[in-house]
């Protein structure tokens, strides 16, 4: 805990944004830091709850309380030390995690909880600064070699943990860049890409080694890694994105959301983008259609491509704007939510399906929507009807598919191993020894457990690095 009576005595403070009108100029981090003594004040307000729901409700059980304490006593080393037991890269989760820890905190029962994503965020920018994070050379080698495919999230807390454990370990991707989501999925302004790039350099150093531009079961056959490594592990992601076959979806101008957002990503790196294949919402009227995360990236990546209008599309109902505590607290509850790119222009629309896309030209021009009513049958089960003289039409020349994915690509590397798939088309493994049905191939993160969050993607990359070191060497001092 921090201060006994700090949650009496300091308001909630999180770091603020600049102007939407100064930050869709550009694709940089627009967040504002909190100073020093606002980020001691806040950790000072974590209280003697008795029961730190914290815990449950963050995905890797980082140890909140504890380094909230420290921060307050201006320990911020130790704080450091504390957050990194739990988890291989808070500076990722301090940017774009949504926080599952402030709706369990005990605070939250009347909407004030700690700002425990701020705090995390501070310790691990603090621990940069101050060049305390350094290479941890693993002292002993194992001599045993693992292939992780996928530089996730997952992947590299996987890789991470593994060669800290003293094997040799051989990164996988099928990219340019090493990253997966976090680097061409995520915008540069919800977090720039040194980030990545400082913890390749680190990891490097701890003896990881990376090879890009090589797809598993495309460059190089998926049997090769069988072969020549003791252990494989795959983190590859979710990535068949969730498709809306509809009259007029052969249109130009309809384009998923994972070939639209990866784009911008890579102008940013410097890279040149053909026209021929350059999609860009400048001038145009865009539809997004998908409330998710990935919704809302869309939003912000066109309003800073230059758009005129953006409209966002929900096909479920508007979720109530405040939560009734007694029956969700401390569980994530469903509750309206604003992101930073909603806030910057777009209009949303909810209980909206879309039927057909027109077009002129051979580029789509309108879509044509009906408005739905959800209602419960008699077991309970969520029915979606249309409202009948409810159609309407929408403008666009522009459309992004943001609906979410079905489940990791199954061509080329999963069905060349023959692996065994659960009902949704994931990877099958449990989440005690995340072996998938070769009993030396492993797999974590999405392509798993299907779309999820970063944090959650952490958590099994090093759960799964423990189980791989226990096949390995019998035993294993890794955490889960």
């Amino acid at each position: 805990m921090g201060k006994p009576t700090g949650f009496l005595e300091f308001d909630r403070r999180d770091r603020s944004y600049t102007p939407a009108a100064d930050r869709v100029q550009h694709f940089r981090e627009f967040v504002i830091p909190l100073e020093e003594n606002d980020v001691r004040e806040q950790g000072a307000r974590c209280m003697d709850c008795g029961i730190p729901y914290c815990h449950q409700g963050c995905p890797i059980n980082n140890i909140i309380p504890d380094w909230n304490d420290l921060v307050y006593h201006g320990m911020w080393r130790n704080a450091l030390d504390v957050l990194h037991s739990t988890n291989n890269f808070p500076e990722f989760t301090g940017r774009i995690c949504p926080a599952p820890c402030e709706a369990a905190c005990t605070l939250n029962i009347d909407d004030n909880p700690v700002a425990i994503k701020t705090i995390e965020c501070a310790i691990i920018d603090r621990g940069w600064e101050e060049g305390w994070i350094k290479p941890r050379i693993a002292k002993h080698k194992t001599g045993k070699k693992v292939a992780v495919v996928g530089s996730g999230p997952a992947g590299l807390a996987c890789a991470q943990q593994l060669a800290r454990a003293g094997h040799a370990v051989e990164v996988f991707e099928k990219n340019d860049r090493i990253g997966g989501l976090l680097r061409y999925g995520i915008p540069d302004f919800k977090m720039e890409k040194h980030y990545i790039d400082r913890r390749q350099a680190q990891m490097h150093a701890e003896g990881v080694q990376f090879h890009t531009n090589t797809g598993i079961g495309q460059q190089l056959p998926a049997s090769e890694l069988v072969k020549n490594f003791d252990a494989v592990v795959l983190a590859g992601g979710s990535e068949l994105s969730r498709d809306l076959p509809v009259p007029g979806r052969e249109l130009d101008g309809i384009h998923f959301a994972m070939t639209f957002l990866p784009q911008q990503n890579r102008i940013n790196a410097g890279d040149a983008i053909e026209d021929a294949e350059h999609i860009s919402a400048r001038n145009r009227h865009v539809v997004v259609i998908g409330g998710g995360d990935t919704g809302s990236d869309c939003i912000g990546t066109s309003f800073r491509q230059g758009a005129l209008s953006v409209t966002q599309l929900e096909i479920l109902p508007k979720p109530p704007v405040k939560e009734n505590k007694a029956l969700t607290w401390p569980n994530w509850p469903n509750k309206l939510r604003t992101s930073s790119s909603q806030e910057e222009g777009a209009e949303r629309e909810w209980s909206v399906s879309t039927k057909s896309f027109s077009g002129e030209d051979g580029r789509v021009s309108s879509l044509h929507l009906i408005r739905v009513d959800w209602q419960q049958d008699e077991s309970g089960k969520w029915q979606m009807q249309e409202i009948p003289g409810s159609e309407f039409e929408l403008k666009a020349d522009l459309v992004l598919l943001a609906m979410g994915f079905v489940h990791p690509v199954h061509q080329g590397m999963i069905e060349d191993l023959g692996l065994a798939l659960d009902p949704r088309g994931n990877v099958q493994a449990d989440t005690e020894h995340y072996q998938t049905s070769i009993p030396k191939v492993f797999s974590a993160g999405d392509m798993r457990r299907g779309q999820s969050l970063v944090v959650w993607a952490i958590r099994e990359g090093r759960q799964t690095a423990r189980a791989v070191d226990e096949f390995l060497m019998g035993h294993s001092d890794l955490p889960r």
